[in-house]
């Protein structure tokens, strides 16, 4: 069984929220704080061939950063947008949850939801 993981920011409301999501249903998982423990661009890769998405579909788009360094992402291609994300973690979109093989963007935290009720009963969760 792959194992779960939440690519968590403490200081996001949705991040919290799926933390006590997972929590409140028991559901063992591990923690990454990717912004203390940034990911690797293989790592960011192979999360958004979980995710099916494009690379510019994880960034942040209003993040002050992007201005602030002058970063036009239209520029970028696929490769310089995961390299963006692995150089400025802020970037990435949170919370992400990795579940048995699959992952989703939990905004909203029904997403989370949504991924984790194919493995279990959560019809009476309250996101």
């Amino acid at each position: 069984m792959t194992q779960t993981v939440l690519y968590h920011n403490p200081n996001c409301s949705k991040s919290r929220a799926a933390l006590a999501l997972l929590q409140a249903e028991n559901i063992p998982f591990l923690i990454r704080e990717y912004l203390q423990d940034p990911l690797n661009p293989a790592e960011i890769a192979q999360l958004l061939g979980l995710l099916k998405l494009a690379p510019s579909a994880l960034i942040r788009m209003n993040e002050p950063i992007l201005k602030t360094k002058g970063i036009n992402l239209s520029d970028l291609n696929d490769e310089a947008l995961i390299d963006l994300c692995a150089t400025y973690p802020v970037l990435i979109e949170r919370p992400i949850l990795l579940h048995q093989g699959s992952a989703c963007i939990g905004r909203p935290i029904e997403n989370i939801v949504r991924l984790l009720s194919s493995s279990l009963d959560l019809d009476a969760v309250d996101p």
